[in-house]
């Protein structure tokens, strides 16, 4: 298993990683009758693309000899109603100065890294992915 989700009530989750026992509360977004104090369920999936895309292009350059640290990307989730879903993530990149003159290739082949990590791939085609590349566009 890889993890355990516990209903607090409230429209609260406690989830625990069964291998480290790390731990995520969750909450009902304000506009979703909840008090929006923590990451909601569909947060998470928005946030977990951005960790995957960037734990994948971290892995990459990792073969390539050279981190990517301190590389964030600011994540908005857009939802829609009937039914109630995640739409659409738009995602934009910072790159700090020390990534910002990697050579176009490298670039490139990051980019193509986490455009097909395995969160992205799992994601429905209708969720519409906006990414803003910054430095890199």
């Amino acid at each position: 298993m890889t993890s355990e989700v516990v209903y607090n009530g409230d429209l609260r989750t406690t989830c625990t990683h069964l291998k480290s026992g790390s731990q995520i509360e969750t909450d009902a977004p304000v506009d979703n009758n909840g008090k929006g104090e923590r990451f909601s369920p569909t947060d998470l999936l928005a946030t977990g693309l951005a960790a995957c895309m960037l734990t994948v292009m971290g892995i990459k350059a990792r073969s390539m000899d050279f981190d990517l640290n301190d590389i964030k990307i600011e994540v908005q989730k857009i939802m829609a109603e009937n039914p109630r879903r995640v739409a659409g993530i738009d995602l934009k990149f910072h790159i700090p100065e020390h990534l910002i003159q990697l050579d176009p290739k490298t670039i490139t082949i990051l980019k193509n890294t986490a455009a097909t990590c395995p969160v992205k791939k799992s994601l429905h085609p209708d969720v519409v992915i906006n990414m803003d590349w910054g430095a890199w566009s």
